[in-house]
Formats: C-alpha cells, sequence, structure tokens
C-alpha cells in the first residue's frame, strides 16, 4: 500500500454544504438558468443541469461549463436560447452526437467578464458492443440518462423548469458519496466499466483530484476489467494520464492504476519497478514506490515551477519516468550488492517508446524528459568526488536552459530514510548550485561552443559530414570545458592540427 499521508477525505470534506432545494435555487439564480428555464419551459420540455457544475457546486468549486440535458431536443433548446441571447452569445451544433454548445461571455466576480459555455444534450439511454467504446443511442428520459452516467457524484440533476427550479434529483445518492469520499458507479461497476472502460481511467482520475476512496466493489471490478483498458484509444488514455499528472498528489492515481492492474497494461516499465528481491540477505528498494516519492517531491519542491504551469506536466512525468532504466540494467554483483548501472541511459532510451504509445508529444516535450531522465545521475555523481569546475561546466553545458530543472530532480531523488546521510547529499547538492551559479555569472554558456565550427574543419580538410568531423569537433569543446585553453582561434587551431594528424588528416 501507498505510505504517504496525504489530507483524509474527512478533513477535506467535513465542512462541505448540503443545501436545500430552495438554497440550491438561490446559488442557481443567474440569468443564464433563468433564460434557459424560460426557453424550456415555452418549448414544454423538462430541463436539468446535470453532472460536473452539479458535483462541483457541493464541493463549492468554480466552473463555467455547464452541461444541461433536455428530456427532448438540446439541440432545439439550444438554438431557442441562442436566439433569445441575441449576437453576445455564439451556437455550435453537432448534429452526429445530437448535441450543441451556446458560448457567451458573461459579468463573473468583481465585473471581470468571463467566456461561459452551456453544452445541451438530449436525454439518452445508451447500449454498447463488446468491442467498442462507441454507444448506440436512442432518446431517453432523465431516469435513463442518469443511469447511464459514470459516476453516482456526476449522476446528480438539479431541475431548471420553472415550478421544479433548484430541485434536486439524486435517484443514487450521490450527495451521501460526496460527503463520504467515495467513487462509486450508479449500477453495476462491471457494466459500466464493459461498456466503456475509460470510465476505469476516469474512475481513478476522480479519486486522484478530489482525494477520494474507490468504494471496495468498484475497485474489485476495476481489477477484474482492466483488460478492457486496451481498446481505448493512446490519445484518450493519455488525456487522463495527465489530468492524474497534474492533480495536488498524483501518486494516489499511480498507486491505484498499479493496484487495479491497469497500469501493467498502459505503462508496463513502471509497473515493473513494482518489486523487491533479496539475495545472500541484501535486497533493494522498492524503486516503485521511490518512484512515487520522488514524483511527490517534486511537486513540493519550493524551486518547481508554479504547480499548474505546462511546463510543471513535462518535469513531473521526468519525475515519474527517471528510474525506468533500472528493470533492465539490475544485476546482482557479489561483495557489491544489488546494482543499476547505466539505469539512466538505459530509461532514456525508452522515454521515446514511451511518448509515442501513450501519444505524448514527441517534439520537444519528449526531448525535455529525455534529457532530465538521461542526465539526473550527473549532479550526484559531481557532489559525489570534488565538486570542479570543469564537470560543473559540463553538466551546464549539457543541461543548457533546463539546469534547474533537473537540479529540482536530482534533489526530489533523495529519499533516503537516513537523516544523516540525506543532510550530507542536500549539502553536496548546494554545493554543486553555488557552483552552477558562480558559472552562470561568469557567462561561460557563451563561451561553450568553440570558435572553429564544423564547417570550417570540414573545409580545411576537405571533408564531407562524417565521424571525422564530429571527433574534432568534440575534441575542441572538451579542450575548452576542461578549461586546457581559452576559447580562442590560435590554441584552438594548434590543438586542431595537432588531433588531425594523429588521425592521418591533412590540409592543402
Amino acid at each position: 500500500m501507498f505510505c504517504f499521508v496525504f489530507l483524509s477525505v474527512c478533513a477535506n470534506f467535513a465542512a462541505m454544504k448540503l443545501y436545500s432545494d430552495e438554497a440550491l435555487a438561490k446559488i442557481l439564480d443567474k440569468d443564464i438558468f433563468h433564460q434557459i428555464s424560460e426557453v424550456a419551459d415555452q418549448m414544454g420540455v423538462e430541463c436539468y443541469v446535470v453532472g460536473g457544475y452539479v458535483r462541483d457546486i457541493f464541493l463549492e468549486r468554480p466552473s463555467n461549463d455547464i452541461d444541461v440535458v433536455v428530456v427532448g431536443s438540446g439541440i432545439e433548446v439550444a438554438s431557442a436560447l441562442k436566439k433569445q441571447l441575441g449576437k453576445k452569445a455564439h451556437l455550435s451544433v453537432f448534429r452526429n452526437f445530437g448535441t450543441a454548445q451556446v458560448k457567451y461571455r458573461s459579468k463573473g466576480p468583481a465585473g471581470k467578464s468571463q467566456e461561459v459555455e452551456v453544452e445541451f444534450v438530449g436525454a439518452r439511454k445508451e447500449s454498447y458492443s463488446h468491442d467498442s467504446r462507441k454507444p448506440i443511442v436512442e432518446n431517453g428520459t432523465l431516469e435513463d440518462d442518469q443511469n447511464r452516467r459514470d459516476f453516482t457524484i456526476n449522476a446528480m440533476a438539479i431541475c431548471l423548469n420553472k415550478t421544479r427550479f433548484g430541485e434536486l434529483v439524486d435517484p443514487f445518492n450521490g450527495i451521501a458519496d460526496l460527503e463520504d469520499g467515495i467513487i462509486a458507479t450508479p449500477l453495476d461497476p462491471e457494466v459500466t466499466f464493459s461498456d466503456d472502460p475509460l470510465r476505469m481511467m476516469r474512475c481513478i482520475r476522480f479519486a486522484t483530484q478530489l482525494n477520494f476512496h474507490i468504494e471496495p466493489e468498484t475497485f474489485e471490478a476495476l481489477q477484474r476489467m482492466a483488460d478492457r483498458i486496451k481498446i481505448v484509444s493512446g490519445e484518450r488514455i493519455e488525456v487522463e494520464l495527465n489530468k492524474i499528472m497534474m492533480a495536488p498528489h498524483p501518486s494516489i492515481g499511480f498507486e491505484y492504476l498499479q493496484r487495479s492492474g491497469l497500469l501493467q497494461i498502459i505503462l508496463p516499465e513502471l509497473a515493473a519497478l513494482d518489486i523487491v528481491e533479496k539475495k545472500d540477505g541484501r535486497a533493494h528498494k522498492n524503486n516503485f514506490y521511490h518512484t512515487l516519492e520522488v514524483l511527490e517531491n517534486v511537486i513540493k519542491a519550493p524551486s518547481n515551477l508554479p504547480p499548474l504551469g505546462e511546463a510543471s506536466l513535462w518535469l513531473r512525468w521526468a519525475a515519474l519516468l527517471h528510474d525506468i532504466g533500472k528493470t533492465k540494467s539490475k544485476r546482482w554483483e557479489p561483495g557489491i550488492g544489488w546494482t543499476f548501472h547505466n539505469h539512466n541511459i538505459i530509461g532514456a532510451k525508452q522515454v521515446a517508446n514511451i511518448f509515442r504509445r501513450l501519444k505524448l508529444p514527441m517534439g520537444a516535450e519528449m526531448k525535455y524528459v529525455q534529457k532530465l531522465v538521461d542526465l539526473h545521475m550527473r549532479p550526484q555523481v559531481i557532489a559525489d568526488s570534488e565538486v570542479t569546475d570543469s564537470a560543473v561546466r559540463r553538466l551546464l553545458n549539457d543541461a543548457g536552459d533546463d539546469i534547474d530543472d533537473l537540479m529540482t530532480l536530482c534533489e526530489a531523488d533523495i529519499t533516503s530514510k537516513n537523516d544523516i546521510k540525506k543532510k550530507m547529499f542536500l549539502e553536496n547538492f548546494r554545493i554543486v548550485r553555488e557552483k552552477l551559479a558562480d558559472l552562470q555569472v561568469k557567462d561561460y554558456k557563451r563561451l561553450l561552443q568553440p570558435v572553429i565550427d564544423g564547417n570550417e574543419i570540414m573545409e580545411m580538410f576537405h571533408l564531407q559530414p562524417s565521424r571525422e568531423v564530429g571527433v574534432l569537433k568534440q575534441y575542441l569543446k572538451d579542450a575548452v570545458l576542461d578549461n586546457k585553453v581559452e576559447n580562442e582561434r590560435e590554441p584552438l587551431m594548434q590543438l586542431l592540427m595537432q588531433k588531425a594528424a594523429s588521425m592521418g588528416l591533412k590540409t592543402t
């Protein structure tokens, strides 16, 4: 079981307010809801605000995305609302899905303008085939519509018709589950997850975001139905994974994913770390739970980027994947014990395949994560010995603008329970940071590229792009990084000629 201590559900939600129908009517006392009510009554149809917007009223979380179910045509009600709102509203109709969206700007808190989205759909009932997430849809009642919802806390509805304005319709007692901090399905969870396997990811995502418990019967169904996730596209899984990743404590979600069996299917490289092997009385740590601790440390690091910033997402991914190479690199060495040599290099090579499989972006984001996984051992190696300018300069050159994130990851990687050892590591990293700051002040970054470049080398020795050119470039770069010569043309040219001669290259 996951060993970290988070705020309990009771602590988070003991103060959750329960509202009477009259109080709900007051909360919904906004122009948009009264306008929807007026349109629905004129058309003689039942109309309800449903789902996340209702849930977030009780959790007192702000939301501008409103879902409305109409017992009839949602498109017709949306069209009538657009007509009533006039030019300030925009209508989008999606006839293939039987939905319509109305966007408009309204005054929010302190009179600031904010965009509001209202999604309309007709009440419906759904049936599924075994090999597809796409349902067969029929018109239905409000009861049918609530039956098809994923979780009890998302199945509540509030009536918008004038005679019942503010009345809560809660057939599955979602209010009680909100109070108790429970994620449960309205109907048989096995059927719910079999019909749409993405709901398994959503189940864990909501439990993570809200710090809720998954109800035991629901969790057992997750375990039984985990294999069904294979019919869900990588793009949809990616969205849910990133939402879990950006939760206040994503480790809750990854433990649920591991215990349910879902992680072994969607991210087996991480799941494989959940093992402890013992030999000759010596065991290595559980690298899965170590990884979760590193992920939590990265999030709470004072030097971290704003917790909801886009860049922070990829730093979290780097923390999650930093040790995935340990499964392939693990060796037992007599007299030494368990070793994981080059796990950073092996892990970095795995990153691209993971990103490709999960449909994560393959551009700068992937390369950033790959770089941090590859380099995450370097500061520790430097800190374990004398912290020389040469070693730190090389680290700064290789990490570039990501050096601060790399140091944050490396410091988060210190999870030793030995306080003395932990203090020593952190002090060593402090020295590395000081050296980095000193070198940055001296603007070494500007000097790290030798003044003689590859094009000039090819011209001098009549070479095409080749291994020889790379060797000569690296030789000059190493000389500058190791402070053997100044980054000036004359001493570098002498070194270049000596190295070229040793390789049998001549100028004309």
